[in-house]
């Protein structure tokens, strides 16, 4: 899918900064509201300096206000996630690069929607589900976000929302580690595990579903192998993995699986 926005250089300002867990924290920047349109799904580049650009999800869709949310990762003794930290503070200005990527939500396609995230990926999916119940309220969605820890899910009260408020919306937490008694609510499930192996264990044909996956390329390409044994269709599937650590092929037929367990 080709989005037609050229990425635009512009200067912005951090309105808010708040820490979401000890490793995650959220950002909220402003500018004008033509300069910072995107489309769901894709990111932006910041400037640390002249040599150093670092992309992030977008977290939220497209606003008339010209704000916009991201999902940050900290990671202590990183130079570049320190640098961040100091950079990045409430009535300072920023320059970014935006928009970018081309894995973003295909308002044209009516087919239901199975979204993968790991860890802070899930920002790319909150602003894909929050476009859909936006504008296509009842486009069934599934919500898959894994993660290592009870603690990083950072931001769990919100997909437990949707899935509550929207009968057609369904959060599965998946952890590696178990999750306590009474995680599980209104349309929320529970899995224990590695993501693409639950996948393989919980899913059957997903042919009839666009898929979007957000996290690692080894992360990326585990799952869409599982799903790729399940019917998955290979044009409605969606990554910006598949841009900056492409493979050949993106999603491999069913019997090539097979021939590589066999060998």
């Amino acid at each position: 899918m080709t989005v037609s926005m050229t990425p635009r250089i512009l200067t912005c300002r951090v309105t808010a900064m708040e820490d979401l867990t000890p490793d995650v924290f959220r950002v909220m920047l402003e500018g004008r509201a033509e300069a910072m349109a995107h489309a769901p799904g894709q990111y932006l580049e910041l400037k640390l300096d002249e040599d150093t650009w670092v992309p992030f999800s977008i977290a939220s869709p497209q606003r008339d206000d010209g704000t916009l949310e991201l999902h940050i990762q900290h990671w202590p003794g990183h130079d570049n996630s320190i640098r961040l930290r100091e950079l990045i503070r409430p009535g300072r200005s920023v320059t970014l690069k935006i928009p970018g990527g081309d894995c973003v939500l295909d308002e044209s396609s009516q087919r239901p929607l199975l979204l993968i995230a790991a860890g802070t990926g899930f920002a790319q999916m909150k602003a894909i589900t929050e476009a859909v119940l936006r504008r296509q309220p009842e486009r069934d969605v599934k919500l898959w976000w894994a993660v290592r820890e009870r603690r990083d899910f950072y931001l769990e009260s919100l997909p437990r929302e949707w899935a509550s408020e929207f009968a057609n919306v369904r959060f599965h937490a998946v952890c590696e580690t178990p999750l306590e008694a009474g995680f599980e609510g209104p349309g929320t499930i529970v899995h224990q595990g590695r993501i693409d192996a639950v996948l393989g264990d919980q899913l059957d044909d997903i042919s009839q579903y666009d898929v979007y996956l957000s996290g690692s390329p080894p992360m990326v390409y585990a799952c869409v192998d599982v799903l790729a044994s399940l019917g998955l269709e290979p044009s409605r599937a969606f990554s910006d993995v598949f841009a900056y650590a492409p493979r050949d092929p993106l999603v491999p037929t069913a019997g090539s699986l097979i021939r590589g367990k066999r060998s």
